[in-house]
């Protein structure tokens, strides 16, 4: 639990606070931006001000619900049977976040798609027993979808609790992964259902994939995000493990792909008619030219 006594001094005064272990994963200022922003100075999120409606009140708890780290606390012990109720968040249509990041994800975000041919799990969240009754009372997992090595978490108490398959790309499995059901392979545009294709996108990791629902989610993983100032997309050879030049060429692939929504691991999603996603990925690409890819 966080610590009053570790409380950063940038929060605002009141009930809510984050303490000094948090690890600027993003996920509260994803859940509920505006009470929770980030402090450049400590290089970390803090409590911009406490909620005022009730709408945003049950959003901060959520966050508080989802934080990796728990770095974030209530110094009135505020019931949380709310929040837990209301993970997973929906996004559109039969998509939701799950909450529960994972500290060994580093608070990647995670989703699930709700299907009458079986649900996917798009990366692992936490393995917290509220969240995976609530999927179980949602239909349970039929695959899980691992977009890369960094995000898979918990997957094998998923596997176990769900009896899910588990997917990832072979370049990208390890002795933590060995047991995976599906092993991608190539760079070539993989379908997985009639409403699923994976999409390899080299670069962070090699083995890096990403995931389109229906022509319209595109689940990133940490190849691509939406910018903080909601104006498009963006990506940094700062997180880049594999390789820039890759990276970049993975992107410029994704203008053969339609798709309005990014749904990433890390940083905001982005929401946008096709022609204006086209747009942006375009943008983008040639701006990771420019920075060496």
């Amino acid at each position: 639990m966080a610590r009053a006594a570790s409380r950063a001094s940038e929060n605002a005064p009141g009930d809510l606070f984050v303490d000094d272990s948090c690890i600027d994963c993003e996920t509260c200022r994803i859940v509920a931006p505006g009470v929770f922003v980030r402090s450049g100075r400590l290089g970390q999120s803090i409590v911009a001000r406490q909620p005022l409606a009730p709408e945003e009140a049950l959003r901060a708890r959520m966050a508080l619900v989802s934080c990796p780290t728990s770095s974030i606390g209530s110094e009135s012990k505020v019931e949380l049977h709310d929040a837990v109720a209301a993970l997973p968040d929906p996004i559109e249509g039969e998509v939701d976040y799950c909450g529960y990041a994972a500290e060994s994800s580093y608070g990647a975000a995670s989703y699930l798609v709700r299907r009458d041919a079986g649900n996917v799990l798009v990366d692992s969240p936490r393995a917290a027993r509220p969240l995976m009754d609530r999927i179980e009372a949602l239909g349970g997992v039929a695959r899980m979808f691992l977009s890369h090595r960094d995000d898979v978490a918990d997957h094998a108490k998923y596997a176990h609790r769900f009896g899910c398959e588990r997917i990832l790309h072979a370049d990208d499995c390890d002795a933590g992964t060995r047991d995976i059901e599906q092993r991608l392979e190539g760079r070539d545009p993989v379908p997985l259902a009639p409403d699923l294709l994976a999409i390899p996108v080299p670069g962070h990791t090699r083995g890096s994939v990403a995931l389109l629902y229906r022509g319209r989610f595109l689940f990133t993983g940490d190849h691509l995000w939406g910018r903080s100032d909601g104006q498009g997309l963006a990506a940094s050879p700062d997180v880049c493990w594999y390789s820039w030049t890759e990276q970049t060429r993975s992107t410029e692939r994704l203008l053969d792909i339609e798709f309005e929504w990014v749904l990433p691991g890390h940083g905001p999603r982005f929401h946008a008619p096709r022609t204006r996603m086209r747009e942006e990925i375009e943008k983008l690409a040639r701006r990771m030219k420019q920075r060496g890819g």
